[in-house]
């Protein structure tokens, strides 16, 4: 991990930016899905962040490779974007988002066991009270909506998006392995592309599609989610994953959903319930005190051996 200095705020910066943008990008979604099937928007969002990667290849920095590294990219590539978006797309299918969210804020405890257990990364007392806090506030705004969606099958949904979120803390400390000798923007490149192969069959698999008849603001709602929530979003979170404990890093996912309820109140005019906002500002304040407060970053535990976080895959 990088030495930071005092003040720095790049890992705010950055990891902010990127929770801005996927908060952003469930609003900008539902005029996408209007006029083309999920799995066509997920794919097509794959492709345009791709497109839009390869001209910044010459930039991306030479990675310090390693024999069985590929394996390693490849593990990091599978959780995300195939595995975490393909269960996260099924599970809204059978639960409701409130409930979705509750599940999802189990993410930051799995990212923070595994890396204490595998890495000995012992996280801050700051981001520990954060973990919790946050965790409380996103079950408060996932449970103070007046109305929720129907779930024909809360519990597989649930198990779905469970399965969803052990891709996410998988992927984060994989890439966190990673990311001392790898560009950020390389990794999120390479996930970009191995996106744009996988969701292909299964867009294909939905039916045919017009692409002529598409109408242009669900192409520009596609190319938002491919470059700003695709391309963007992930190049900065990999890059505060470099900076920062893998703990703190994953507690800013919790800062999602109050995000996209924000931006479903000022934008499209949707209701909030006063707990609701309440919990808004209990999970930015949380993210934001862990960032701020944290600079104790985690520290090693005195060991004569420190396992790797996997198997060395030469």
């Amino acid at each position: 991990m990088r030495k930071l200095k005092a003040g720095d705020l790049r890992p705010l910066v950055y990891l902010g930016g990127a929770v801005v943008l996927w908060g952003t990008s469930f609003a900008v979604t539902k005029s996408a899905y209007a006029a083309l099937p999920p799995m066509y928007v997920v794919w097509l969002r794959m492709v345009m962040a791709l497109v839009a990667f390869l001209p910044l290849l010459p930039l991306v920095k030479r990675p310090d490779y390693r024999r069985g590294d590929w394996k390693l990219l490849a593990m990091a590539t599978l959780f995300i974007p195939c595995l975490y978006f393909a269960l996260e797309g099924s599970a809204i299918q059978y639960t409701t988002s409130s409930q979705a969210g509750v599940v999802a804020a189990v993410m930051p405890l799995i990212v923070a066991v595994s890396a204490w257990v595998v890495l000995r990364e012992r996280p801050a007392r700051a981001t520990v009270v954060a973990v919790l806090v946050s965790m409380a506030g996103v079950a408060a705004l996932s449970l103070g909506g007046s109305s929720q969606a129907s779930a024909p099958n809360p519990a597989l949904g649930n198990l779905l998006e469970l399965g969803a979120m052990v891709a996410a803390a998988g992927a984060t400390l994989t890439i966190k392995r990673l990311s001392e000798r790898y560009d950020p923007l390389l990794i999120t490149g390479l996930q970009m592309a191995v996106g744009s192969v996988f969701f292909a069959p299964l867009a294909l698999a939905s039916g045919p599609v017009d692409l002529a008849a598409v109408p242009l603001p669900a192409w520009a709602a596609v190319a938002y989610l491919g470059v700003g929530c695709g391309l963007a979003a992930f190049a900065l979170y990999n890059s505060g994953l470099r900076l920062v404990p893998a703990t703190r890093a994953a507690l800013t996912i919790n800062a999602v959903p109050a995000v996209a309820m924000l931006t479903g109140w000022l934008a499209l005019g949707e209701t909030m319930a006063p707990l609701q906002v309440a919990a808004c500002g209990l999970i930015v304040g949380s993210v934001v005190y862990a960032e701020l407060g944290g600079r104790n970053r985690a520290r090693p535990e005195a060991r004569p051996e420190t396992p790797e976080l996997l198997p060395d895959p030469r």
